[in-house]
């Protein structure tokens, strides 16, 4: 296990991601999502981390469902505020956001203290617990004034308070999360798709601005949404269609994995776990077996003659840090 930054608060270092769970893109069963959670923690995933956003509250609510049946002090839990849902009478579903669920309810940013305060309120209820040991502050790209201004005093307060144990702030762009880890107290960034085989820009700035003040980095987006862990013509990257350019480079990377007796998932994890300020990988699973998969990969070493051979043809910069030698 390792720990979030000066927090107390433990995460293991592969984590299971609920966003699927919520029924993103299409729909899981209550047995499936239920199965999903169980594989994990029979693999010894022991982080679990969801959000209002994912299927309007519904993976909060599989989770919990989830997760009822283990001691609350043998897992930690996070979730996320900036999205407060309220009731809809549009109807229809919510596929527009990502999700195979009704539209009963509706997104609306709120990034104040109150809103703060009132999204943890109804995550917790959902989740059937009285506390989560992290909050992130979720997506603030297009509400930064706000989030430093009033929504991240709020989650210091809160954790202040005993309420929350970890506080940081979760983003699919490196930037901002670097502006959080230098002009605030957070203890974790959740850094989404931009610290992968085929993206390093939380290399530049994050990576070692959060190794510098001792703040934890949850890496999530492992795969780009599905590219590095099915690279082909029509495979998504960053939840859009790959251009055929990282297509191919996501090809040469499955290529060169194969001859070095490995996989490219297993490649995409462990590099994602190598930089030092990294506290865990974070994977999204919608299926017991995607679970297990993810797990296997995961434990799988990774060859050093893979990483030489990655940064010799360019297809890693020589300054990106990779795993403890295996042997090759």
């Amino acid at each position: 296990m390792n720990t979030l930054g000066r927090s107390a608060v433990e995460v293991s270092p592969l984590a299971f991601g609920g966003a699927a769970i919520g029924n993103l893109f299409t729909e899981v069963t209550e047995e499936q999502a239920h199965k999903a959670v169980t594989a994990a923690w029979q693999q010894g995933i022991r982080y679990f981390d969801t959000a209002p956003h994912y299927g309007l509250g519904l993976s909060e609510r599989r989770l919990g469902a989830a997760l009822r049946e283990h001691p609350r002090t043998a897992y930690t839990i996070s979730t996320k505020v900036g999205r407060r849902l309220e009731p809809s009478a549009d109807g229809g579903d919510d596929l527009a956001n990502g999700f195979a669920v009704p539209a009963r309810l509706r997104r609306v940013w709120d990034f104040s203290a109150d809103g703060v305060r009132r999204t943890l309120e109804g995550a917790l209820e959902r989740l059937g617990l009285d506390r989560v040991d992290a909050v992130y502050l979720h997506d603030p790209d297009d509400h930064a004034e706000q989030a430093f201004r009033e929504g991240y005093p709020a989650l210091e307060r809160l954790r202040a308070e005993g309420v929350v144990g970890a506080i940081g702030a979760g983003m699919n762009q490196a930037e901002m999360l670097t502006r959080f880890v230098r002009d605030t107290d957070v203890d974790v960034v959740l850094c989404a798709g931009r610290y992968t085989l085929l993206d390093q820009r939380a290399l530049t700035d994050l990576l070692p601005a959060a190794e510098e003040r001792g703040t934890s980095v949850v890496i999530g987006g492992a795969f780009n949404s599905g590219l590095l862990a099915d690279p082909r013509p029509g495979a998504t990257y960053d939840y859009a269609s790959a251009p055929p350019g990282l297509v191919d480079r996501a090809l040469r990377l499955k290529e060169l994995a194969g001859r070095h007796g490995t996989t490219l998932r297993a490649a995409a994890l462990a590099f994602c776990a190598a930089p030092p300020a990294v506290a865990s990988v974070l994977v999204g699973a919608r299926s017991a077996a995607e679970v297990r998969d993810c797990a296997e990969q995961f434990a799988t070493p990774v060859p050093a003659a893979f990483w030489r051979e990655a940064r010799d043809t360019g297809l890693l910069p020589p300054e990106a840090p990779v795993p403890a030698e295996e042997p090759s």
